[in-house]
């Protein structure tokens, strides 16, 4: 689906990523961890093709990442960032129909009715009652079940999530994540996502990637990355790694004053 291969990344003398190597096959989730500043977002801005690398290359299918013109690449990949939607004076309805601007002609047109898809995914997502009501009147949680409502009407085949829970409480998240397996679940689409909560990334992702100062410190399945000493390594805290009760996934525990120097 997608590959990196020696991707790096520097703003003048800084460099922010190297030596980056990545093959992610159909209907995967990988999740991307580590640190604050170990180059998660950079790393995403660049498969996703926003930045270019200054080393390596990137490819989607086979082909250069750099040769998709916006609109082509744009009905293969979707991007959700962490800020999801802005509270705007558009509807529910208004945002859910911009998702179909890559499929749109130079007159503004499509071909098909997506009507019936996106009356769908109000339906999916729960979000009946709520077409005709403004991004300011809803709380951060629906915006974002708006967000995710916007990629899935683009019929993207590679979603990237750019920490998507970050501003939500604890049954947001889940809700949020949740929705997100089902879509998988449901489309076999290929989900690539930079997250925070390790117990999350641990439960949904089938493969993580850990970043360390820019450069891959680890790569496998959460039960082989997420280990103490592999914790301990890389976030600098003393853990104690126990097993899910319901779906054996590894899942992480602090007490306080576990930090060193």
């Amino acid at each position: 689906m997608i590959r990196a291969q020696g991707l790096g990344k520097a703003y003048g003398q800084v460099p922010i990523l190297a030596g980056v190597d990545l093959h992610i096959t159909e209907g995967e989730w990988w999740g991307i961890i580590g640190p604050n500043g170990s180059g998660k977002s950079t790393l995403m801005q660049l498969l996703s093709g926003v930045e270019s690398p200054t080393a390596g290359s990137v490819s989607l299918r086979g082909r250069e990442l750099s040769s998709y013109n916006r609109k082509a690449l744009a009905r293969i990949v979707a991007v959700l960032q962490q800020e999801g939607l802005d509270p705007t004076d558009f509807t529910v309805r208004e945002v859910l129909e911009m998702g179909r601007f890559p499929f749109l002609n130079w007159l503004g047109r499509e071909d098909k009715d997506a009507t019936p898809l996106i009356d769908a995914i109000i339906r999916k997502l729960d979000l009946g009652g709520f077409e005709e009501r403004r991004l300011t009147e809803l709380s951060g949680g629906q915006r974002q079940r708006v967000a995710l409502g916007k990629v899935m009407v683009q019929e993207p085949s590679l979603l990237m999530l750019d920490e998507p829970t970050t501003y939500l409480d604890i049954r947001y998240q889940l809700q949020f994540m949740d929705m997100v397996a089902e879509w998988r679940n449901s489309s076999g689409i290929t989900v690539i996502s930079v997250l925070h909560d390790l117990n999350l990334a641990a439960q949904f992702c089938d493969k993580l990637l850990v970043l360390d100062q820019g450069k891959v410190a680890g790569v496998g399945k959460p039960e082989e990355v997420l280990t103490a000493e592999y914790i301990r390594q890389i976030f600098r805290v003393e853990p104690s790694i126990v097993t899910h009760p319901e779906n054996g996934a590894p899942q992480v525990l602090l007490t306080a004053n576990s930090t060193w120097s």
